[in-house]
């Protein structure tokens, strides 16, 4: 029985790291310069009806819905300008971004960058001792970061997971998430948007996690 269990957390686990290590990336690099050219490439390959049945946690139907809007946007191809200066609206500037990524723009009184959720993560992220993925020079708590850290910690630090992603990235990534799909002006990020919040409350269901939700100043 405890190995059924096991084998069972097991896969959960691989499950959660494959949403975050395949979504994450694509928040974080700029489909001209960064290193998302092939996870790109492959969603502009993907089959979209067989990707659908298999991925987690997700309802089939959003999940085809989601991934068709995906490769509807890259059919010009990976590195279309109308997909790279999207990319770089949403989350890079120089204008004002209309939903930035960062967690504490919403939950800081000031709507600031590097505010006091952002210190929460890095205060809770010590004494749990793990350390950053990235340079110091992103918040901790960019959006995409926080799903490549939540692959991360679903492999090596199973026994954490909930209190990450009940206490630090479900606070607020649904609020974010539906914002950005409703910014978004490209059908990749509409649908990449959509998909990631889906995937994550399928998570929270499937862990059965209670999230207290704060108020957003944003």
């Amino acid at each position: 029985m405890e190995d059924t269990v096991r084998a069972f957390e097991e896969g959960n686990a691989e499950a959660i790291a494959f949403v975050g290590e395949t979504l994450g990336p694509l928040f974080l690099q700029d489909p001209k310069t960064g290193d998302a050219g092939a996870a790109l490439q492959a969603l502009a390959d993907l089959e979209v009806v067989a990707a659908a049945a298999e991925w987690p946690f997700a309802e089939e139907a959003e999940v085809l819905s989601d991934l068709g809007l995906m490769k509807e946007g890259l059919a010009p191809g990976i590195d279309n300008e109308d997909l790279v200066w999207e990319y770089r609206r949403l989350f890079i500037g120089p204008g004002p971004k209309p939903m930035p990524p960062w967690g504490s723009v919403y939950l800081d009184r000031e709507c600031v960058v590097f505010g006091t959720s952002t210190l929460a993560l890095r205060a809770w992220m010590r004494e749990q001792g793990i350390e950053r993925l990235a340079d110091d020079k992103t918040p901790e708590d960019h959006l995409g970061l926080m799903l490549v850290l939540m692959a991360w910690i679903a492999r090596n630090r199973p026994e954490v997971l909930d209190d990450y992603l009940r206490l630090h990235l479900l606070t607020w990534s649904e609020h974010f998430l539906d914002g950005l799909a409703k910014a978004a002006q490209h059908p990749f990020y509409e649908g990449l948007a959509r998909l990631t919040n889906a995937s994550l409350e399928g998570i929270r269901r499937d862990r059965a996690l209670e999230v207290v939700y704060p108020r957003f100043y944003r």
